[in-house]
């Protein structure tokens, strides 16, 4: 029963504050940027079933592959797509702690 909010709780408030911390002036704006790294979770629709909680996203589904994530980790340098990267690898790291109290 702590998993589920330990895993939503990094999913929604690790963003918030890291959107407060180092986007003080802009934060609403970064947040909703950074939670839209949820989006990843769409593949997830192409899994049979569509969800499983037993089943680890990471490595698993499509979005969630090793060269996604590497991919996602290059995005967090351009300020172009800082908040983008930010948010998917946020997204990244609440999957992966998700997976490791499985």
């Amino acid at each position: 029963m702590l998993q589920p909010l330990i895993h939503y709780g990094c999913h929604f408030l690790l963003p918030l504050v890291v959107a407060l911390l180092f986007f003080k002036s802009n934060w609403k704006y970064a947040y909703l940027v950074m939670i839209a790294g949820i989006l990843i979770d769409l593949d997830h629709l192409l899994a049979t079933p569509i969800f499983d909680s037993n089943r680890c996203s990471i490595g698993f589904h499509p979005l969630h592959s090793s060269f996604a994530i590497l991919f996602y980790f290059f995005l967090c340098f351009p300020k172009k797509s800082r908040l983008v990267g930010l948010g998917l690898m946020i997204h990244i790291i609440s999957d992966a702690i998700d997976c490791s109290l499985m």
